[in-house]
C-alpha cells in the first residue's frame, strides 16, 4: 500500500511559477513510476507528466501542453516527487493529482496507475 499526499498548490498570476510536491509512504518508493495528472472543472482528468521508476536518472515524459514549462523530478531519499511549473497560464487551472505505478516505464494512461493522492488546487489568474 502506498499513500500519496500532494501539497504546494495555490493561486498564482499568469506567467508565475509553482512547485507541487507529492510525498509517498512506504519503503519501496524507487520501484514506482510517479505521474502527475490534472482535472479542470467539467473536463476529464488528463496526463501532465511522469518519471520512470528507479534509482538512477529516470526518464521523464510530458504532455505537449506543458512541455518546456513543467519539470518533474524525484528525490528518492525523501520519498517525494515534484512538479515545477513555470510560465503558468490560466488554462493550467485544475486540481493536480500525483499517482504511482509499480515498475512503470513511460506510464501515461490513468488506468496504469494504482495509487492516487487526494489532489491539490492550482488556480492561475489572468
Amino acid at each position: 500500500q502506498v499513500q500519496l499526499v500532494e501539497s504546494g498548490g495555490g493561486l498564482v498570476q499568469a506567467g508565475g511559477s509553482l512547485r507541487l510536491s507529492c510525498a509517498a509512504s512506504g519503503r519501496t518508493f524507487t520501484y514506482y513510476a510517479m505521474g502527475w495528472f490534472r482535472q479542470a472543472p467539467g473536463k476529464e482528468r488528463e496526463f501532465v507528466g511522469t518519471i520512470d521508476w528507479g534509482t538512477g536518472r529516470s526518464s521523464r515524459y510530458y504532455a505537449d501542453s506543458v512541455k518546456g514549462r513543467f519539470t518533474i523530478s524525484r528525490d528518492n531519499a525523501k520519498n517525494t516527487v515534484y512538479l515545477q511549473m513555470n510560465s503558468l497560464k490560466p488554462e493550467d487551472t485544475a486540481v493536480y493529482y500525483c499517482a504511482a505505478a509499480l515498475y512503470g516505464d513511460r506510464v501515461t494512461e490513468r488506468y496504469e496507475y494504482t495509487y492516487w493522492g487526494q489532489g491539490t488546487q492550482v488556480t492561475v489568474s489572468s
